[in-house]
């Protein structure tokens, strides 16, 4: 099997979604001296971000070993700094900015299937979560693939992790060190993969964790380190600039970062296998005489070396041929596959060839064909012949021939090709079967070596060079050109013709009042003839019960449906569907677009929780002071309130006196430049008589220190137990009794956890009203601080709404009801 997809048309990695590009011959004769360097690396840890891209950019490119990044999650339980989105969204968005992050360095990304939860402060708790020896055979069908000689963990294996999920990443990786060599461990993996046996493990440590630097350095007198800073002539980059530009592209963390041109000491604690002294790769052949029979290959490399030339690459093309033919007489290997695909992207580089197959569809519907335009370039006086081309669908061994040589040699070659009826949509492949809260479910353990879905469709390209017959794979892309931004390229999906979006994730029917529901029904490319209806719980009723619609292409409409619950029914649903021709689709669209990621598209079921419960609200008219981006909006509304999105005109004291409350969106205190003029106009509004609901800030990074009328500092403290027993510490309080009775029932059923970022000290005139822990800790009575100020109020609330309202909580709702109507 072969270890790792290599991506031949841009240096250092080709994700599906970027525009073909030639590469400089600086770059060229880096992958030539590459050639020579047969060693691999493993680097390990829990999320997005935890990686450490200076020592991947490092050995990447100063070292030329194979790079590799494992992170168990996809950054699921995190919070979107860029936008609204969450849970599945949010872990499509990380995973494709690791995706560029690893094209920035020039490492490979895989990812195993544990789904982030939230933030968890043991790893004694993560397990009782995540399944351990799934992950451990997630982790050892990687180690086994991949073949690596050193292994390195960002985290150490106690509470110094600061984070649960590090932790367990470390014992993992300690458990996959031990299991992969072992034939007993996972034997059905065995008709795939051989067992594999590490050289070394090691931690890569820092002065992170430790309680200062001076004790730090102490500990790390005996342990390896030496330093990565170094400036790369071929891509014009220090180490530090590079680390810098792929730690950007973490943006959905606001991770921008600036370049570092000096000196990293990178630290290196032994933790299993053969100890290093000074070097992580020590003791470790990564030459060709680890591979029998191979002095001939060793000898063509070097000759590519001491030949090759800046100016003319192309005079390399006969060594490079023999190269190849000289690989390919190897016997069977990994290494042999590896480098064999690396001489092929050589050779596509010298000859400055340029290969691409693209359409101008988007989409793709099961039953329709596909217009494809293939373009090969040959900017060289080598004479290349294009003789066919096959394609494959979804990355099935099923391959089809498109097309045939004709007589005169076509450069640009148009074709159309069917697309079965019973081909599968394009759903992310972790996302394809129903997952919990912990876990992915993905059957087939080869999908793990890739990041992301295969292409929907690609090409292989067959050619002849100076009689050497080879074959390029290339995804089929989608191509238009925006007026601003220009030529785009991005990934087509197999989906069906249309869709069904409803208004919301979750509908709160308060006091068995009807609602009206949207649905957006949406068709991505036909015109589509179709009925849509809901399916509601047993006993309600849904008024019209089917609309009939007609779409024309690209065309979207809404509809609106009146739904009356009958009976207390909680954690019920909603579901939306489409009938067409005969077939009943049931799936919405998100489309998830950012500049710094290929356009992703997020297929999903079209259902929604729903609740009827008893609530009150007290005043109508809320101000939404938008934050990081939040879906609360969205959930006031469902609940009676009229919500304006407030912009910067909005922000005066007299604007802000129609508002019944205002409602500050999580951590608007650390993105809004703003924030500290915000600030004064809020308090004034709160003397006036208002009520201010601020939501949960990180304690790093405030644009400004004051955040209520008196004194209160944030901290890391949080309750990460969703189920956490809640305490009432002052049970008269209005903000338990009016409008809503607040009882212990109603904190049953939140997701994720209670809250987070704690205050941990505030100014006596605040009043708290409830206060829970996680196991074995103390109270924390912080998460709700309430200030009368002037007329009016001022709340704090480190509880997450942004997670309680989108997951349809009634208790959330009818205690954030009782906040907002503090004052009424």
């Amino acid at each position: 099997m072969r270890r790792r997809f290599l991506f031949i048309l841009l240096f250092p990695l080709f994700t599906w979604a970027q525009k073909p590009m030639a590469v400089p011959s600086s770059v060229i004769y880096q992958e030539i001296k590459k050639l020579n360097v047969l060693g691999t690396v493993l680097y390990m840890a829990a999320h997005p971000d935890d990686e450490n891209t200076a020592l991947i950019a490092y050995y990447a490119n100063q070292k030329l070993y194979n790079t590799n990044y494992l992170s168990l999650t996809r950054g699921d339980g995190g919070q979107d700094l860029i936008g609204p989105e969450m849970r599945e969204k949010l872990g499509i968005i990380r995973t494709q900015e690791l995706l560029q992050a690893r094209r920035l360095d020039g490492g490979h990304q895989y990812f195993a299937t544990a789904n982030d939860f939230g933030f968890s402060k043991n790893p004694e708790e993560v397990f009782t979560k995540w399944p351990k020896d799934t992950l451990l055979a997630n982790a050892v069908w990687i180690i086994r693939n991949l073949q690596p000689d050193v292994m390195i963990t960002r985290f150490p294996k106690d509470a110094r992790a600061g984070h649960g999920q590090h932790s367990a990443s470390s014992i993992l990786a300690e458990a996959a060190f031990k299991a992969a060599g072992d034939p007993n461990m996972f034997p059905e993996q065995l008709k795939y993969v051989k067992p594999w046996k590490v050289k070394r493990l090691v931690w890569n440590t820092s002065a992170w964790g430790f309680s200062s630097k001076k004790v730090f350095d102490e500990y790390a007198k005996n342990l390896i380190h030496f330093n990565i800073g170094e400036y790369n002539s071929a891509l014009g980059k220090s180490i530090g600039e590079m680390a810098a530009e792929s730690r950007s592209m973490h943006k959905s963390q606001a991770f921008g970062s600036a370049g570092n041109r000096g000196s990293i000491e990178e630290y290196f604690e032994p933790t299993l296998g053969v100890t290093a002294k000074k070097d992580l790769f020590e003791d470790v052949n990564t030459t060709w005489s680890r591979i029998p029979h191979s002095e001939k290959v060793q000898q063509d490399v070097n000759g590519l070396i001491a030949h090759f030339s800046l100016e003319n690459p192309t005079i390399i093309l006969p060594r490079l041929i023999q190269t190849y033919k000289d690989i390919s007489a190897l016997e069977k290997s990994d290494w042999k596959n590896e480098k064999l695909n690396e001489v092929k992207t050589i050779i596509q580089q010298v000859l400055g060839l340029y290969l691409s197959s693209t359409t101008s569809d988007e989409t793709i519907a099961p039953g329709d064909e596909l217009k494809i335009v293939t373009e090969v370039k040959n900017r060289s006086n080598t004479k290349v012949r294009f003789t066919a081309i096959d394609y494959k669908i979804n990355g099935t061994n099923d391959v089809k021939t498109a097309w045939i040589k004709e007589e005169d040699n076509n450069e640009i070659v148009q074709y159309t090709i069917p697309i079965p009826q019973n081909t599968p949509y394009s759903f992310q492949y972790w996302l394809r079967e129903k997952h919990d809260d912990a876990m992915y479910h993905v059957a087939n353990m080869s999908d793990l070596n890739s990041p992301e879905n295969l292409p929907a469709i690609s090409t292989t390209l067959h050619l002849t060079i100076d009689g050497l017959v080879l074959d390029y794979t290339i995804p089929v892309q989608y191509k238009n050109v925006d007026p601003v931004k220009g030529e785009l390229y991005n990934p087509i999906w197999i989906a069906p013709k249309g869709f069904v979006n409803l208004d919301n994730s979750a509908y709160i029917f308060a006091n068995g009042q009807a609602k009206t529901v949207k649905v957006k029904v949406s068709t991505q490319e036909d015109a589509l003839n179709g009925t849509v209806g809901l399916n509601v719980p047993k006993g309600w009723s849904v008024t019209p019960q089917t609309i009939a619609t007609q779409l024309t292409t690209h065309d979207e409409k809404d509809l609106e449906f009146t739904v009356t619950p009958n009976g207390n029914i909680q954690n019920g649903e909603i579901q939306a569907f489409i009938v067409s021709k005969g077939d009943t689709n049931n799936l919405s669209l998100d489309k998830i677009q950012y500049d710094h990621i290929p356009t992703q598209l997020y297929m999903y079921p079209a259902i929604a929780k729903t609740n009827n419960i008893d609530i009150s609200i007290k005043g109508k008219n809320i101000g939404y002071l938008m934050g990081a981006g939040d879906d609360v909006p969205a959930g006031l509304r469902q609940i009676g309130y009229n919500v304006t999105l407030l912009q910067d005109k909005d922000m005066t004291v007299a604007s802000l006196q129609q508002f019944d409350a205002v409602m500050i969106g999580v951590r608007a205190y650390n993105v809004l430049p703003k924030m500290a003029h915000y600030q004064d106009v809020l308090l004034e509004y709160c003397k006036n008589g208002g009520n201010v609901v601020a939501q949960y800030n990180v304690y790093r990074g405030l644009q400004t220190n004051k955040i209520g009328p008196y004194p209160l500092q944030l901290s890391n403290d949080r309750v990460t137990d969703e189920n956490a027993k809640i305490t009432f510490t002052n049970p008269d309080n209005k903000a338990l009794n009016y409008p809503n009775k607040i009882t212990e029932k109603d904190f049953d059923g939140w997701v994720q956890e209670r809250g987070l970022y704690f205050p941990d000290q505030w100014d006596e005139k605040y009043q708290t009203i409830i206060a829970c822990h996680d196991p074995n800790e103390k109270d924390l009575a912080g998460g709700i601080l309430i200030a009368p100020y002037g007329k009016g109020y001022f709340v704090y609330s480190a509880y997450d709404w942004f997670r309680e309202l989108p997951a349809g909580v009634p208790g959330a709702y009818r205690l954030l009801a009782n906040l907002l109507s503090l004052g009424k």
